[in-house]
């Protein structure tokens, strides 16, 4: 049993031996902040910011989605969180804090890369989905030792005990056989199946915050209708917050309370799931929504957005996105720094010089109701 006094993990008794009452009371209203947040990798053509100064909180309980196109800098942002960014890349600037219901705030970037401390939090704070099952499971040790290993390493649990554990982990989220199926090898089993394993996995410690890297990305669309289902079913019942990373407006419609749209390493606009997706103030924003698949007459099948994401070395002056921006404006949009967030009232804040000018977009109504 870890007798660190910093140590701010959850109680390590299984979540139905604990009081409702206590694993709902919130002794904060967020589980994490990002401040100012800045991530570079350093490459022979030069330094690359893959994140510039993005700042987001996430509520206890509840499901923030950050969303955008590939290469804008979400999943960076995401594994900063856990410290997991490999070189050439580094934290160069900001602070991330995750506040446990029990215990003080832990300073995730101020932690040595040896510090106990930083390996406690990882699995059992905190867990990750990955977004490939293949990769983030073993493949030469069955789904039951990989899973015990993970309850093990953050629970004082014996052997059979963490058996059981995961056994009772795999029947959660929706494994018929979990007696038979946590002796079988990843390649065993098919994709939707390694998906949950991967989600058993994470969920198996009571995480107080979970971080979801496109978590249905590889997945048929039934099956990732199913786990999104079972992803926010367990939430529920865990009263755990949900970090989602994804480039799918639909799963955010479905899944999320609040929304941050991020645009080369940048969040561009930001809210709840209502403000945004309904009255979207920010181009990229509306651009995103407009790409979506419709069945409405007059509208192309696979509308998208003009152009492509830029390289991150050879940023365009002013405002990144002007130059596939259908509401440009020569000598207001390419001119001066980076556009800040602007408040639009309510939560809902943009990063664009023209957002009190630009009508919000209505095709936000064909997303959430």
């Amino acid at each position: 049993m870890n007798s660190d006094p910093r140590s701010p993990l959850p109680d390590p008794r299984p979540a139905d031996s604990v009081p409702r009452s206590s694993i709902l009371a919130p002794s904060s209203d967020f589980v994490l902040e990002v401040r100012d947040l800045r991530v570079s990798f350093q490459t022979v053509e030069g330094d690359v910011r893959a994140v510039d100064g993005v700042s987001y909180d996430v509520p206890r309980g509840k499901v923030l989605a950050v969303v955008g196109e590939s290469g804008c800098g979400k999943s960076v942002t995401a594994y900063s969180i856990l410290r997991l960014i490999q070189k050439p890349g580094r934290i160069v600037g900001g602070r991330i804090t995750i506040r446990p219901r029990k215990g003080e705030p832990i300073e995730m970037t101020g932690l040595r890369e040896d510090d106990e401390l930083l390996y406690r939090v990882r699995g059992g704070l905190v867990s990750m989905i990955f977004q490939e099952p293949m990769t983030a499971l073993s493949p030469v040790h069955t789904v039951g030792n990989q899973i015990c290993e993970a309850i093990r390493l953050h629970q004082p649990l014996s052997h059979r005990e963490a058996e059981a554990r995961a056994i009772e982990a795999l029947a959660k989220v929706g494994i018929p056989g979990p007696e038979k199926r946590i002796h079988q090898y990843p390649f065993e089993m098919s994709g939707g199946m390694r998906q949950r394993v991967v989600i058993a996995m994470a969920l198996v410690c009571n995480p107080e915050l979970l971080i979801a890297d496109e978590p249905t990305t590889a997945l048929d669309v039934t099956i990732q209708a199913q786990i999104m289902n079972l992803m926010k079913r367990l939430k529920d019942d865990l009263g755990s917050a949900v970090l989602l990373i994804t480039h799918n407006m639909g799963v955010v419609a479905q899944m999320a309370d609040e929304v941050a749209v991020m645009y080369l390493g940048r969040v561009v606009e930001q809210g709840t799931v209502r403000e945004v997706l309904k009255t979207p103030r920010h181009p990229y924003t509306q651009g995103l929504l407009a790409s979506l698949p419709s069945l409405s007459y007059g509208r192309p099948r696979l509308p998208s957005i003009r152009g492509s994401v830029p390289s991150m070395l050879e940023l365009p002056r002013g405002c990144p996105f002007h130059p596939r921006c259908p509401q440009f404006r020569t000598g207001l949009c390419d001119r001066g720094g980076l556009p800040p967030l602007v408040p639009l009232g309510g939560t809902q804040k943009a990063a664009c010089v023209r957002a009190d000018q630009i009508p919000a977009g209505i095709v936000a109504g064909e997303v959430i109701a």
